[in-house]
Parts: C-alpha cells; structure tokens; sequence
C-alpha cells in the first residue's frame, strides 16, 4: 500500500480495511483477497443515520476532498460522520500495483458500479448502515455519486456531484487515450505491461492530465507573470506527480474505467442515460465551473436536466477541472458555502 505524501490541509487519521476476500465485479470476474481501503472523520451518531460518504477522483485518494471536511465546514465533523473511501485502482484499495495474486496485466478489468458496489458492501455489510446522508464527490467522485443515486435509489438522501459524467463524453475518452498513449510510448512499455518506471511517459502524461485537461487557458495567465513561467511549473508538476508514486498499471485500469462509465448501462435502463438519471429523486447538488476542458460542463448541465429533483450551480472559478479542487483558496471557499447550505437545508 502506498501513501501519497502529506502535503498542508490533508487530514491525517488512521488507515482502516475492510477485507472482503473474493469480490466479484459486474462482468463475473472476481478479484482475489480484496481489501477496501477508507478512513473516518468525525462520530456515528445514536442512529446511524448521520453519515456521509466521499467518493474519489481518477488518480486520487481518501484526500482528494479534505478541504471540505472538519468543523464548521461543508462536511462538519461536529455533526456528520465522513467516510472516505478509496477507489478501486488507486494503489490503497486493492489494485493492479498491490494484488499478490492477479498483479499487473492479470487484475481482472472493473468498472465504476464495482467501484460503488465494493462502497455499498462497505457500508451496509461491514458497518451496519442503512442509508447515508449524501454522496459527495468530484470528477471520478462525482461520476460515482450519479451511479449511486441510479443503482442504490434513496440509500443516500442528498447527492453533491462536482465536474461529473453520467455517460463518459467523447472528449473525455479521447483526453485519456492520449494520456494512455503517452503512457505506453515510454520504452518500459513492453506491450503487456510495465518493465520499469514509465520517466517520460509519466512526462507527458503530466502535460496532458495535469496541464491541458485540468486547467484553463485563463488559470495560467492568472498563476504566471511570464509565458515561459510555464516550464519550470510544468516541471513541478511532473515532480509532484512522480512523488505522489500512482503507479502506471493502476491508472491503465482506472481510466479504462472512467471512460467506459454509462449510468444507463446499469441494470434495467437497457442503455437509456436519460432514463436512469430521471430515476433519480433525491435532491442533488451538481456543480460545475464554466470551462472543463476534462469532463465537459455539458455533461454536467445534461445531467442535471434529466434529474428529477437536481439544482445546476456554476463555480465562479477561471480553474476549469481544478475549480473542484484548492488550486484556487477562492474556490474552496465557495463549494463550502454551497454544499454546506444544500447539506442543511
């Protein structure tokens, strides 16, 4: 298991698992000696009923959301207990990187639905609940908190989707095939797998995700005084990104999954994204900045025009994907403010 380094804001608090043994995924395969990983923030009131789960991003971890979470914040700690689940793939749960027994190229193919199933037996099986206050989550997260309102109808009563899909948009997958490729370019690649540390193709991958897809042309003219400011910052990303340790396999497996997401591929919609979105009847907050050249706002803005029972907010925020995010002080102010008072009302 490996564990990003603790950067300002991150909450530290013990690591829990829960081993499931073998977890069978929607397509019958079964990973082997599955192990969740999650952490807790904050106390189960008397009946249960006041927690809420966090879902997590495409590369990310049980962090992802910290901002939000503690005293006097969205996710107040004095009142909700927060769960905060990692995603299969992401290198702390079970993954391609960590499995003794299907490493690499042998863990079997997932999707999104197992990741939400594995959070469901989590908190039903293992912790006893039954029904969650919200979902809250961004990118990825949010992609799973949609999921959550259509497989799980009412288990949770409120959802928070920041920047979400509720069907992998063309753009999207082509932004993470590019990545991929810049990935499997790298000599390590030997066409079934990973030799060693994939150095420039991580470089590239950081161009891509870190860089075009995660920012916005108006975020740099704001963060840099010169244009060729850009490079070394470019540079630091990489940096940071290489001490994170998200090894390659797992984000192979991870965006083949983010790629095929289709709330509407869930049992009994036959493929109808609209029809499983206006299932949906809790009151849900989707939030989405103005530009997202990741997950585009329309998706957002589509999804939540299929809900029954959804308010569309846009971030003031020139971040693009990041808006769901600290890149801008601003900006986790703002998603504070507004969850916080959709959580409450």
């Amino acid at each position: 298991m490996i564990h990003p380094p603790m950067r300002p804001g991150m909450i530290d608090t013990p690591h829990r698992q829960a081993a499931f043994g073998d977890f069978r995924l929607e397509s019958g395969e079964v990973i082997q000696d599955f192990a969740l990983s999650y952490v807790t923030h904050g106390e189960f009131s008397a009946a249960r009923d006041n927690v809420i789960l966090v879902t997590v991003s495409l590369t990310g971890n049980h962090h992802r959301l910290d901002f939000l979470i503690g005293p006097g914040k969205a996710l107040d700690t004095d009142r909700y207990c927060v769960v905060c689940v990692d995603p299969i793939g992401n290198g702390l749960t079970t993954s391609p990187s960590t499995s003794a027994r299907q490493s690499g190229m042998a863990f079997p193919r997932f999707c999104l639905r197992d990741m939400v199933a594995s959070q469901l037996r989590l908190l039903h099986a293992e912790m006893g609940l039954a029904s969650l206050a919200a979902v809250v989550g961004a990118s990825m997260g949010g992609m799973q908190v949609l999921q959550w309102g259509v497989s799980h109808p009412g288990f949770a009563r409120r959802l928070v989707a920041m920047t979400p899909m509720a069907r992998t948009a063309p753009w999207a997958v082509a932004v993470v095939e590019t990545a991929r490729r810049a990935l499997m370019a790298d000599p390590a690649w030997n066409g079934n797998g990973f030799d060693g540390y994939p150095e420039r193709g991580w470089r590239a991958w950081s161009g891509v995700m870190s860089v075009l897809a995660g920012r916005t042309p108006a975020a740099l003219h704001e963060m840099l005084d010169e244009p060729l400011d850009a490079l070394a910052w470019m540079d630091k990303l990489t940096a940071d990104n290489r001490a994170n340790g998200f090894d390659a396999t797992d984000w192979l497996y991870q965006s083949w999954a983010y790629q095929a997401h289709d709330v509407g591929a869930t049992p009994g919609f036959d493929g109808d994204t609209r029809a499983a979105l206006a299932s949906i009847g809790v009151p849900a907050l989707i939030l989405a900045p103005p530009l997202d050249l990741f997950n585009p706002v329309q998706a957002a803005r589509e999804a939540a025009a299929a809900m029954r029972n959804a308010t569309l907010v846009e971030i003031p925020s020139v971040q693009g994907h990041q808006a769901a995010a600290t890149a801008s002080p601003a900006d986790a102010v703002f998603l504070n403010a507004c969850i916080g008072r959709f959580l409450e009302a």
